[in-house]
């Protein structure tokens, strides 16, 4: 290596470094924002499940779009989430018989199976928007999932705020940390790849 490319290096991960941790203190302080306004549904982003049930995290997002539904927040939640490895229930499928179990009508909620990924989610969601006539929407995460989400569905022409769990699995220093680097590297995924 030459001299002078040893001598930029460091100046170049320092530049790469201090990047990341602006981009991390973003997505943090985004999600601490969030809120609600009277919207034409919510839409929940799919997580795992296992069997029949969500997952704690999942389970987490749907009591939280539950609580948005019957404070009148909107008159429809729109479930994301298709079918995981060996799965022999949709995410989306799973969140509905929760929302019943929990007063909510069948004829309130719409549900997509076909989502793998956020990007996806939201993109089915807005299709189920469109058919339905829906224009507005209030879209429900893990508060360091919103960035990213946010940014896609402006992107897909949803006009939509963000209001993050109150409640979440991710609770510890340890967890919230790990999820961040991940939705750092995904945040610039998405930037290189609109996926």
């Amino acid at each position: 290596m030459k001299p002078r490319t040893l001598r930029i290096l460091p100046w170049l991960m320092s530049g790469l470094f201090s990047w990341l941790v602006i981009v991390g203190a973003m997505i943090w302080s985004f999600g601490g924002e969030g809120g609600s306004r009277r919207s034409d549904c919510i839409i929940v982003l799919g997580a795992a499940v296992r069997g029949d049930k969500p997952s704690l995290v999942f389970e987490e997002r749907i009591k939280h779009a539950i609580d948005l539904f019957h404070r009148g927040e909107a008159p429809v939640i729109v479930f994301t989430g298709g079918y995981g490895d060996r799965m022999t229930h949709a995410e989306s499928e799973v969140a509905r018989s929760y929302a019943v179990s929990k007063g909510v009508s069948k004829m309130a909620i719409l549900v997509e199976t076909q989502s793998r990924t956020t990007q996806q989610n939201l993109a089915e969601a807005k299709k189920l928007m469109d058919s339905a006539g829906l224009l507005s929407a209030i879209i429900v995460s893990d508060p360091l999932h919103l960035k990213r989400a946010s940014m896609m569905a402006k992107d897909l022409g949803i006009s939509a705020v963000t209001s993050p769990t109150p409640t979440s699995r991710y609770r510890s220093l340890k967890t919230k940390l790990g999820f961040l680097f991940r939705e750092v590297y995904f945040y610039h995924h998405y930037l290189v790849t609109g996926r």
